[in-house]
């Protein structure tokens, strides 16, 4: 069985940064898709950035180069670095793995159980 674990989260400042970490057992993340996504209070889970192994990235519009979605083969992770953060980006921050190319919650088939980010003004 599949697991994913999401790790980094906390609380930060306006203009801060965090990184958050997914890593994986029971699964291979080169061999999929990994999304990250959040969940602000009140608010639907939206998508916020993937990666296809080293090869494509696409993040939501929101995120206009604040953060940066990486792969690390040898761990079988992946990070997300949150740049200039602000009191909108606070949310629960989940990855989520998907056997293609896809922004669509639907379509990833395991998720971690979310580590929270909270940025204070």
């Amino acid at each position: 069985q599949a697991q994913l674990i999401e790790s980094g989260g906390g609380l930060v400042q306006a203009g801060g940064s965090l990184r958050l970490t997914c890593v994986a057992s029971g699964l291979t993340f080169s061999n999929n898709v990994v999304g990250w996504f959040r969940q602000a209070p009140g608010k639907e889970r939206e998508f916020v950035a993937l990666i296809r192994w080293n090869d494509y990235k696409y993040y939501a519009d929101f995120v206009q180069g604040r953060f940066t979605i990486s792969s690390d083969s040898a761990k079988n992770m992946v990070h997300l670095q949150l740049n200039n953060l602000g009191p909108e980006d606070t949310a629960v921050y989940y990855c989520a793995a998907a056997a293609a190319m896809s922004y669509r919650q639907a379509d990833y088939r395991y998720w971690g159980q979310g580590t929270q980010v909270t940025v204070s003004s």
